[in-house]
């Protein structure tokens, strides 16, 4: 039986978004074509009518939650500092450590994008670069905004690392404090 482009375009968008809530919360890698179509109630043969292979999968969810994560983390340009302020607070909270199915990608996929092929790895850059560069501008510094990025993404790895919660909950302070003292101390010198 034929499907509809529609109702093929849904399949894909359901497998694309239970994929990239099973990969953040398991990994990608230990994730087979049978569970991640079991997980949207198909047969893992029609895993193939929507995608060529698992690698073009992986590429997709990462373009789907990196264009997220930039939409919900750059504000599309209109970012303050004081918006920035309160993002961080978001992104550096125990709600992001415990549910990584409803967070950014990047801490719970960033190894396996660094394994990915060269594609995956550009793609993930470009984004990477969009949303260090709209940060960037709200800061007044290139260097800050990678350090703020890098330094948010690393908190959330270590948080999530470790078994408990007052320690996890000490990681997500002491960045966030020391993002805040960047900040400001950035905003008085300029």
């Amino acid at each position: 039986m034929r499907y509809s482009v529609i109702h093929k375009e849904q399949t894909r968008e359901k497998l694309l978004e239970s994929s990239g809530v099973m990969a953040k919360e398991q990994g990608f890698s230990t994730i087979g074509v049978d569970g991640l179509m079991k997980a949207i109630g198909l047969s893992g043969g029609a895993f193939y009518s929507h995608f060529s292979s698992k690698d073009e999968l992986f590429g997709a969810i990462v373009e789907r939650e990196l264009s997220n994560s930039l939409r919900r983390l750059s504000a599309e340009g209109d970012q303050d500092r004081l918006k920035l302020k309160r993002c961080l607070k978001q992104y550096l909270s125990m709600a992001h450590v415990e549910n990584p199915q409803k967070g950014c990608a990047l801490p719970a996929l960033g190894a396996e994008i660094a394994r990915a092929d060269q594609a995956v790895r550009l793609n993930a850059e470009g984004w990477l670069c969009q949303l260090q560069q709209a940060w960037a501008h709200t800061l007044g510094s290139e260097s800050l905004a990678w350090a703020t990025l890098s330094q948010c993404i690393g908190a959330l790895v270590v948080a999530r690392m470790m078994s408990t919660v007052q320690i996890q909950q000490q990681v997500l302070d002491a960045s966030h404090d020391l993002l805040v003292r960047q900040i400001d101390a950035q905003e008085v010198g300029e």
